[in-house]
């Protein structure tokens, strides 16, 4: 861990003022690059009092996106407990990809970023990721499951993020089948999910959360669809809460998933799919057809039921909602 964040461990754990001798002790190093790394963290926002003969004392946090602020520090956690943070890459989903083939890297492994140059959706759109705007963030993880059933581990991280939003921060989220996040029918927060393995296991899943938080605007070719929390809301809220509140959410269901499948959260993740018992339309690579969907199976497929009353499944392609975009 770098030194700076360190220091900040200490001075998020302290119970008021803690000298700088005290913090060279802990740390090992010398009074003067205690306050080379407190100037440090004040030039990230943290507000730090420091007073002769007591010390230093936390008074008001930063938001900024590093191990401290967002790791889970739940002692039993799988994901969130090793956090690694970037100020910019190309893609948080590419970097997890590269170090995935580390035996060093555990599984429940974060990479985020403040700011991505070449985020990317699903099929392959771009996905805007501005510094300070929002959480972009990627887990690493190796389910035991079939490569058959890998899109469940979508649904599962749809799920987490709902579940935070509107358990922890009071907003009503919705999901969109699969994987969208909505807020007054528009999109807030996108998941893309990778997989690297061989025809019968898969060796590593990387699941890629992307969501807006304080976006004031979007271009003109997304505006009328996608949204961000400061914008349904009218004010700002501190990402690193949102970030650490996904990843708490999704361990606690990933372990559910883990042991039981996706049936032990079919019933949660369908009372806040937003496409139950309304119209779809349904675009697969070549045909498209009207339907109601009517669930979801215990493999996370979505259950519709066609105009003529026949009922079939959906497990790739784009589903559209009436009223929602």
């Amino acid at each position: 861990m770098i030194l700076k964040y360190e220091l900040l461990e200490l001075l998020k754990k302290a119970d008021g003022y803690i000298s700088g001798e005290e913090i060279g002790e802990q740390l090992k190093v010398s009074r003067s690059a205690v306050w080379k790394d407190i100037k440090l963290l004040r030039e990230d926002g943290y507000v730090i009092d420091a007073v002769t003969n007591k010390g230093y004392m936390l008074k008001e946090s930063a938001d900024v996106l590093n191990s401290v602020e967002i790791k889970n520090d739940n002692e039993n956690a799988v994901i969130g407990k090793n956090v690694i943070c970037f100020d910019e890459v190309d893609s948080t989903n590419e970097v997890c990809k590269k170090m995935a083939s580390s035996e060093s890297i555990k599984e429940g492994t974060v990479i985020a970023a403040e700011c991505q140059n070449g985020g990317k959706g699903r099929l392959g759109r771009k996905w805007v990721s501005q510094k300070g705007d929002g959480v972009w963030m990627s887990i690493l993880l190796k389910p035991d499951i079939s490569p058959a059933n890998i899109s469940s581990v979508t649904l599962a991280a749809g799920l987490a993020v709902c579940m935070a939003l509107r358990n922890d921060f009071g907003i009503k989220a919705d999901i969109k089948w699969p994987n969208d996040i909505l807020l007054d029918n528009k999109k807030i927060c996108g998941i893309l999910t990778e997989m690297s393995g061989q025809i019968d296991r898969v060796d590593y899943v990387v699941v890629g959360i992307g969501i807006n938080v304080n976006t004031e605007s979007f271009p003109d070719g997304i505006s009328n669809t996608a949204t961000s929390l400061y914008i349904e809301n009218g004010r700002k809220f501190r990402r690193c809460d949102i970030a650490k509140s996904i990843l708490k959410n999704f361990d606690m269901i990933y372990s559910n998933f883990s042991k039981n499948g996706f049936s032990s959260i079919k019933q949660e993740y369908e009372d806040m799919c937003i496409n139950i018992g309304r119209k779809v339309r349904v675009i697969g690579a070549d045909n498209q057809y009207e339907a109601t969907a009517l669930g979801v199976n215990d493999s996370g497929e979505l259950i519709v039921m066609k105009d003529s009353g026949e009922r079939t499944t959906v497990f790739s392609g784009e589903v559209s909602v009436r009223g929602v975009y």
